[in-house]
């Protein structure tokens, strides 16, 4: 057991199910840190996104969640391919061939998602893992919005990553899924270029630069790649590619020609990058300054006088068996 990644409020360690012989990641959270932080909503939103992910290739589902008297757990799936954030640190840009396939599966997820009302509002590399074949998986749901099935479906939280944040965010305007496709086309401008599309290290001027400077493309660029990103990063939601057709529209764009979706989303088309993994517990790829953490006994053992968090999070467990259609449709309805 291992921990391979870590998050504002818990822990992911890799870790075998021995019935199971089956390898999976599980995300450890503390109870008293989401009540403290008011994020009791964002974790059962998770969760029950997460249950919907099962249905689609490139998302990271849920096989199991269970709760202790001080903290929540989340049975997932396991890629150790790597955060695409590793990948981008190491090789600074990636070519355009692989940046467009990346992109197309991260449409495909995106396309998914909004189908079933969810916004995600936090795409960046950070939370893109690759499996060990190489194609892509999106994990990290907390700040997902369900419920928004068209434009007219709108939200005004204020949340996200900085340097991805779309201007109607940062305008505190209502936003809608549209917000999913400026992170799109600003993790597509990072892919190629190396950095966000409107980074500063002084937080006030990129907000700036989101609202106010033009879009910079570099001349390396195909017509197609500058075009897509053109329409992806556009500052008004209205004029942005994907906002009147959704996944389709963009799906349908020249930058996307060569990709043949129905293969694309079967993985029957080849990942322009194979991660070489030896097998199911090669670490390779993780980020050294996780794997070498110590783990400490607190993950499993439970804190004393803490029964006032027992009741907080009802509904959070679950397993798959025959309830599982009921449970899923009593989700899709938000019950």
């Amino acid at each position: 057991m291992k921990i391979i990644g870590k998050g504002s409020f818990g822990k992911v360690y890799l870790a075998k199910h021995i019935l199971e012989n089956q390898i999976y990641a599980i995300k450890v959270v503390n109870k008293q840190m989401i009540l403290k932080h008011n994020e009791k909503n964002h974790i059962m939103s998770e969760r029950n996104v997460l249950l919907h992910n099962l249905r689609h290739p490139f998302l990271v589902g849920l096989h199991y969640s269970f709760q202790s008297k001080d903290k929540l757990y989340f049975v997932l799936d396991y890629a150790n391919g790597g955060e695409m954030f590793y990948h981008l640190t190491r090789e600074k840009v990636f070519d355009e061939n692989r940046a467009r396939f990346y992109a197309a599966e991260i449409t495909s997820a995106l396309g998914y998602l909004h189908s079933e009302g969810i916004v995600y509002r936090d795409l960046k590399p950070e939370n893109i893992l690759l499996d060990s074949s190489g194609h892509l998986m999106l994990t990290d749901f907390g700040l997902c919005k369900e419920g928004l099935y068209d434009s007219l479906d709108t939200t005004t939280t204020f949340c996200g990553t900085p340097e991805y944040l779309a201007p109607e965010v940062l305008r505190k305007e209502p936003y809608d899924r549209c917000v999913d496709w400026w992170c799109l086309g600003a993790v597509l401008y990072e892919m190629l270029f190396g950095l966000p599309p409107f980074f500063s290290r002084d937080r006030a001027e990129m907000y700036d630069n989101i609202l106010n400077q033009p879009l910079r493309l570099r001349s390396n660029a195909s017509p197609e790649a500058r075009h897509i990103l053109e329409g992806l990063l556009s500052k008004e939601k209205y004029t942005r590619l994907g906002f009147i057709g959704g996944a389709e529209e963009v799906k349908s764009h020249e930058f996307f020609k060569p990709i043949h979706w129905p293969s694309l989303e079967a993985k029957k088309i080849r990942p322009p990058y194979n991660p070489m993994v030896k097998d199911q517990l090669d670490v390779q790829n993780i980020d050294p300054i996780f794997i070498e953490e110590q783990i400490t006994s607190s993950v499993w053992r439970q804190s004393r006088d803490l029964d006032s968090f027992e009741d907080s999070f009802q509904g959070f467990s679950y397993a798959p068996g025959r309830n599982n259609v009921q449970q899923a449709r009593s989700i899709a309805a938000g019950r």
